[in-house]
């Protein structure tokens, strides 16, 4: 069940980013778009109280509850990003509004850019680990735990390669080739 409620929310972002944007651009309703957009995060609740529930009741922790604290913490942290580029492309295709600024390709803006992704990387590792350990908490069974905390393990990589990422682009920053303007876009 906390599977299909994780593909459920997934896919539900996906159907509510499209109405928030055709209602936004294409029926000229920006109240009603925005309105919709604000909805998704309403799908996270649903599953945090969901998978709760599911433990409440005695089902085992196992790798489902671990994927379902994961996605809330991407979408906590990447759901905002993803919808103002979305959003950006959507003013630009349907609304004649102006082409969004393309991520930067070289130098140091990259490396910012870069580490802001890495920021959105640990909040997001951190927030799923946080949300599996009050679920180690809530279940307090230290031997029914442990799919729990081998999720934390892995978020704790993600960190981990979130930080090297954009360390490696402080570090070896990607030069310009020879002619570009500014470095900064494409």
């Amino acid at each position: 069940m906390i599977v299909t409620l994780i593909v459920v929310s997934e896919v539900g972002f996906w159907v509510l980013l499209a109405a928030g944007l055709a209602l936004r651009y294409l029926a000229r309703m920006p109240r009603a778009g925005a309105a919709v957009l604000l909805c998704e995060p309403l799908l996270e609740v649903v599953l945090l109280v969901v998978t709760a529930i599911d433990l409440k009741n005695g089902a085992e922790p196992d790798w489902k509850h671990g994927l379902a604290a994961v996605y809330i913490g991407f979408t906590a942290t990447h759901g905002h990003y993803m919808v103002k580029w979305a959003d950006g492309h959507a003013a630009h295709r349907l609304g004649r509004g102006p082409r969004p600024a393309k991520p930067p390709r070289y130098g140091t803006p990259r490396a910012v850019h870069e580490w802001k992704m890495a920021a959105r990387g640990v909040g997001a590792a951190a927030i799923a680990a946080g949300l599996l350990q009050l679920a180690v908490w809530y279940v307090g069974d230290g031997s029914q735990t442990e799919p729990l905390h081998a999720w934390q393990a892995r978020m704790g990589l993600v960190a981990g390669i979130s930080l090297v990422i954009g360390a490696s682009y402080t570090v070896w920053p990607k030069r310009a080739p020879e002619g570009a303007t500014d470095g900064a876009s494409r």
